[in-house]
């Protein structure tokens, strides 16, 4: 996902989709004018980078000459058109191939038609590497289309936003709004983060997604991604951030049309971090908020000693033990705090009181992010 201005936008169509495009317009070109010498006139600024894919894939003599149009304000035509940039060369009796980056409303392509009958050529072919046909009203023939897509704002590959988004390599489109939820929650040993995950998820129809339940689901279930997991285990070794991601990509293909993911052991660094955000973004949703419950270490030390009364766990039992589980999770989510404060994504809530008090504090912060999407 990108951010242009105040706008964000997912990914739509890919850099390897688009050259394959370009390649086979060449090829229907070359095969209708290598034996001649035509004009490319690319249209600016849009256009400036498939005019140049598409012209250094031409294989007879060419010349190539720009005119710059403009029709666009922000994510709307004006359907006004203004000539900026002239012609530089006269096309008299010559054949010419107009390079329009996208065809939408066709207004350009009508200046263009009166440019080029004014300078009597020869005849004139339109190629456009995106086309809206649920936008094109004009009568005007497009002879050579990349590809066809909806009629969606788009970004990227030399179409702006406001002058922003031109040099992406790849075409973003606008990103619908999005109802979903996704929080990343953290807790120190002891802090009720698993009471909480659990309360949570029923108050906001949310799906409780714990690394160490799919960990050992996938295992049980001797799944392909279970046994890789295992296999490393088995040696000692940690488990390949890759491996992790593709089971949680699985958990959240279940339910990507719920409301929403409480990710619970997951991220651990700044790298999970990234390929969580990469996941969602190609879901078109993304990380709503990292929340912390935040309790005094002596605290948790004495529930934790509290609880391995019952609980049978020996590391709920050795004060030690303890300590040093609370001293690894400071280290481990200190950076990742970091990560998601300069998102303005950071929250930590006073998980001291009772359950009913800290799940009112969490819901509070909630709302708040749910205002803010």
């Amino acid at each position: 996902m990108v951010q242009l201005h105040d706008l964000k936008f997912t990914p739509f169509i890919s850099e390897a989709e688009i050259t394959l495009a370009i390649e086979q317009l060449a090829l229907k070109i070359n095969e209708d004018f290598r034996d001649e010498k035509p004009v490319f006139l690319g249209i600016l600024n849009g256009a400036f980078l498939f005019a140049a894919e598409l012209i250094k894939r031409f294989e007879g003599d060419c010349e190539v000459n720009f005119v710059k149009l403009s029709s666009y304000e922000g994510t709307g035509t004006t359907g006004n058109v203004d000539t900026l940039l002239g012609l530089t060369q006269s096309l008299e009796n010559r054949t010419v191939i107009v390079i329009e980056d996208i065809v939408d409303t066709g207004n350009t392509l009508e200046s263009i038609h009166r440019i080029l009958k004014a300078e009597k050529v020869k005849e004139f072919k339109v190629v456009t590497l995106f086309y809206k046909p649920e936008a094109y009203k004009k009568p005007l023939p497009i002879d050579y289309i990349g590809m066809e897509i909806p009629n969606d704002f788009i970004v990227g590959y030399g179409l702006d936003y406001d002058g922003l988004g031109r040099n992406l390599t790849q075409v973003y489109k606008l990103k619908e709004s999005s109802n979903m939820t996704n929080l990343v929650l953290f807790g120190p040993p002891g802090a009720g983060k698993g009471t909480q995950a659990n309360i949570l998820k029923e108050s906001y129809q949310l799906k409780h997604i714990s690394t160490g339940d799919v960990f050992r689901y996938n295992i049980k279930n001797q799944t392909e991604l279970g046994n890789l997991a295992k296999s490393y285990m088995d040696k000692g070794q940690l488990v390949p951030d890759e491996v992790t991601i593709n089971m949680l990509n699985a958990e959240v293909e279940k339910d990507i049309n719920g409301n929403g993911f409480i990710f619970d052991g997951f991220p651990r660094t700044v790298a999970q971090a990234e390929a969580l955000a990469e996941l969602l973004d190609e879901k078109g949703t993304e990380v709503s908020a990292m929340i912390a419950l935040e309790v005094d270490d002596e605290i948790l030390v004495q529930r934790l000693l509290e609880r391995g009364k019952t609980s049978g766990r020996p590391d709920d039992a050795n004060e030690e033990v303890i300590r040093k589980r609370i001293r690894v999770y400071y280290e481990e989510t200190a950076i990742l705090k970091q990560f998601y404060l300069k998102q303005d994504k950071y929250y930590g809530v006073d998980g001291v009181g009772s359950v009913n008090e800290i799940t009112q504090r969490l819901s509070e912060v909630i709302e708040k992010i749910k205002k803010k999407q």
